[in-house]
């Protein structure tokens, strides 16, 4: 998959993602925000695309708190599922 591809289709997941917004995007890089639904915390999801290796980095963290009960790494795995899941239907098409 090409890199501007993979980028387009990372920000079609974040679009479908409840509560997050997509504040920075410049070159291979990507940054949301994704509150909490009931207290409204904010956690920071990052993106960098490493088209040499054909792989996106990615960190997802709160910003307060020790603890955030495993949400951030369920979140990367939804992202990462919803992201091959559009991959396989694009190339069924």
């Amino acid at each position: 998959m090409h890199p501007d591809e993979a980028l387009a289709r990372l920000k079609q997941v974040l679009q479908e993602e409840p509560r997050t917004t997509i504040v920075t995007e410049e070159g291979g890089y990507l940054h949301a925000e994704v509150r909490s639904f009931l207290f409204r915390f904010v956690d920071d999801v990052e993106f960098t695309l490493d088209a040499d290796n054909r792989v996106i980095h990615v960190r997802s963290a709160s910003r307060t708190g020790y603890s955030d009960f495993g949400v951030n790494r369920r979140r990367v795995e939804r992202l990462r599922t919803f992201f091959v899941e559009l991959t396989h239907r694009d190339q069924d098409n």
